[in-house]
């Protein structure tokens, strides 16, 4: 779309990138770039040739490295969101994105940059990345998942340890402690990230829609509640115009046509 700045948006076979087009800030978070974000995701969202979203960063330095941080105390004029309620607000769109959203991680993801791989589906990382919280480093707290979403991610200790020290570790091992599924050469990232989004495309977009609304809410709820929840989904799955057309292919030994409905 042309007429963003500091992202570019770009519908590539069957997902919408996302670009942080910022390589001189490596790639920080500004009111124009929360702002823009949150459109784009609108636009994803509503395209129905679009089955699944990417986000990475521009350049080869950074995917995120979080706020700019002299945005983050500015003063808005009242009534007007500030940065905080900016972020708050992209950050939960990107979290309940209906489609599976994938972060494709080129680089440092740091602080807020870390929040936005945080807020993704699947994380597929070049192995010249590295991704650490980083707010302790400037007396910063974390406001979009830090200190509440990554223990529930890698475990209470491992994230105290990041939150704590300010550190960034290799892709590997954050591949190792469960945030990363996927990590290749830097040079092959995109092509690895078209190939995975290939697949994605090739299922159907409603069951994805319902696992990924299920399998989040599970996180939040008792075994016996979640379980409840998966099978009235199945139940108003059961219904739908994709299974049929998937066992129906199944038993005709063809690829299904699914239509997402």
């Amino acid at each position: 779309m042309t007429d963003f700045s500091e992202i570019l948006y770009e519908a590539r076979g069957a997902a919408a990138w996302i670009t942080l087009n910022r390589p001189r800030e490596m790639n920080a978070m500004n009111a124009g770039m929360l702002d823009e974000l949150t459109r784009a995701l609108g636009l994803a969202a509503d395209d129905a040739s679009i089955h699944a979203l990417v986000v990475t960063g521009s350049g080869d330095r950074a995917f995120c490295a979080g706020a700019d941080l002299k945005e983050v105390l500015a003063v808005y004029p009242a009534g007007e969101p500030d940065f905080l309620d900016r972020a708050a607000r992209t950050l939960n769109r990107l979290r309940d994105f209906p489609k599976p959203a994938i972060a494709a991680v080129n680089g440092l993801a740091l602080a807020g940059g870390l929040e936005l791989v945080l807020c993704c589906d699947l994380v597929v990382a070049a192995d010249t990345a590295r991704l650490g919280d980083a707010h302790a480093n400037f007396g910063v707290f974390p406001g979009a998942g830090g200190a509440a979403i990554l223990p529930r991610r890698i475990g209470a200790a491992r994230a105290k340890y990041l939150l704590f020290t300010g550190e960034h570790v290799s892709a590997a091992e954050m591949q190792a402690w469960g945030l990363v599924n996927r990590v290749v050469p830097a040079s092959e990232l995109h092509a690895a990230v078209d190939e995975l989004v290939g697949r994605l495309a090739a299922k159907s977009p409603l069951v994805l829609r319902r696992m990924k609304e299920v399998a989040d809410a599970a996180l939040d709820q008792p075994r016996d509640a979640a379980l409840a929840q998966e099978q009235l989904a199945l139940r108003t799955h059961m219904r739908s115009f994709d299974l049929h057309e998937g066992l129906t292919a199944f038993r005709e030994k063809r690829a299904p046509r699914f239509e997402g409905r």
